[in-house]
């Protein structure tokens, strides 16, 4: 009896053996026929074999596996994911008994991945189809982990696409991973443009300059970290999302590695504001503010960032300073105007309620009344040099209006004769 179910036992064993080998010709021939749906089918069905394969045996199975969801660069993206994964298990296999049967093949194959996957992430991005950019960026970085800069693309291709919560993913790993991006440029410059020129990599530049002799000057120049960009765009993103607390903790770890980083300092600013804390709010806005000296635009949008917080004093004082810097900065006068004339509905809905109470008081109607006279005083002259560096219908209309208001009858007229052209000769481009 002992003897009976020795021989069962070796019979199980055999036929297993057996049907694992026909599970792994199916998939062989399927792939040889180039059917990569059978190839999938028969993959299916060895899988439930692998448990009692010998690793020689599953080296193969991962090998022909991950050639059928691959297929040949066809597969879709979540068979190709596994195709990587599955190429990983491989490798991770033969190191393990020392027997690296499939490993070229496997690294051979993912080469051929890599390639694919920049060519079609590149068409993608130039084709500003930016979420299958992301996708095929990150696949070249999962082939190729070394390869860090792909996963910097894809983090990039995601904002591109506004895919936020992809892009912070993204960032996240790159921050972990402790990427800064740094590389070094090789530079030459052409004999007879006299241009500099950037070269692909240190070896052909070499070429050109002492072989070729087509270029000279070599320069060897380091392109600055990404790394408070990267922090930075964290914390943009839990900004934008309504993180404020997660965007906090971003934005000081981000200034403990670029403390003068202007834009950093703006986005702490407005985190601190949405936490309720103006003083914090103030404090950074003024420090932005003073590394900004002589950065007119930088100042401007520090005046602009005040004005959708509602400090429309603090507001005026940074469009005074960009204007102070470049009178002709049209942008800061328009804005400028219009946060003047921000008061004028609050002193016009006093106004009108005076003239409907029962007993109006016209001293200080006529108060208020002044009060909305100077606010237009105030503005005229910033719409006036806004007209005078860009011609817009709305700002002559605008101007026509308050001269009209503060009865200026000359400057009306001839405002108004100036409007009538502008809009004939708007009338008749069209």
């Amino acid at each position: 009896m002992k003897k009976l179910m020795t021989l069962v036992l070796l019979f199980a064993v055999g036929s297993m053996s057996f049907a694992q080998k026909n599970e792994l010709k199916a998939i062989e021939k399927a792939l040889k026929d180039v059917n990569f749906l059978d190839a999938k089918a028969a993959v299916k069905s060895a899988e439930a074999l692998i448990g009692n394969m010998d690793d020689k045996s599953k080296a193969k199975f991962y090998y022909l596996k991950a050639q059928a969801l691959y297929a040949n660069g066809a597969g879709s993206d979540a068979n190709i994911d596994s195709a990587i994964e599955t190429l990983d298990e491989l490798k991770t296999l033969e190191s393990s008994i020392g027997k690296l049967k499939y490993t070229e093949q496997a690294n051979e194959m993912k080469s051929k991945m890599f390639n694919t996957f920049i060519t079609k992430a590149n068409e993608a991005f130039n084709s500003n189809n930016f979420d299958a950019a992301a996708d095929r960026f990150e696949k070249v970085y999962r082939v190729s982990p070394k390869d860090t800069s792909y996963l910097y693309s894809a983090a990039y291709s995601s904002i591109k696409a506004n895919d936020y919560p992809k892009a912070l993913g993204y960032y996240i790993e790159l921050g972990d991973l402790g990427y800064t991006g740094i590389t070094t440029n090789y530079f030459a410059t052409d004999k007879e443009t006299g241009e500099e020129v950037l070269f692909a990599d240190k070896a052909g530049r070499d070429f050109n300059v002492n072989i070729a002799k087509t270029h000279i000057k070599p320069r060897d120049a380091k392109a600055e970290s990404r790394r408070s960009e990267i922090v930075k765009n964290i914390a943009l993103i839990y900004a934008d999302q309504g993180e404020s607390e997660k965007a906090l903790a971003a934005t000081v770890a981000a200034r403990e590695e670029n403390p003068d980083d202007l834009g950093l300092i703006v986005v702490q600013a407005q985190t601190y504001l949405k936490l309720g804390n103006k003083d914090k709010f103030t404090e950074l806005i003024d420090e932005a503010s003073v590394k900004a000296d002589g950065n007119a635009e930088f100042l401007y949008n520090l005046g602009a960032l005040l004005a959708e917080s509602d400090n429309n004093e603090e507001a005026k004082k940074y469009y005074k300073k960009s204007l102070e810097i470049d009178p002709n900065y049209n942008n800061a006068n328009l804005n400028m105007a219009f946060v003047i004339l921000s008061d004028e509905a609050k002193y016009i809905e006093e106004m009108n309620a005076i003239l409907e109470s029962n007993s109006p008081d016209y001293n200080k109607y006529d108060a208020i009344k002044a009060k909305v006279n100077n606010l237009y005083l105030e503005a005229i002259p910033y719409l006036e040099k806004s007209l005078s560096l860009n011609e817009t219908v709305n700002t002559a209309k605008n101007l026509m209006n308050l001269y009209s208001a503060i009865g200026d009858t000359d400057k009306y007229k001839a405002m108004k004769a100036k409007l009538e052209d502008m809009e004939a000769a708007a009338a008749g481009g069209n």
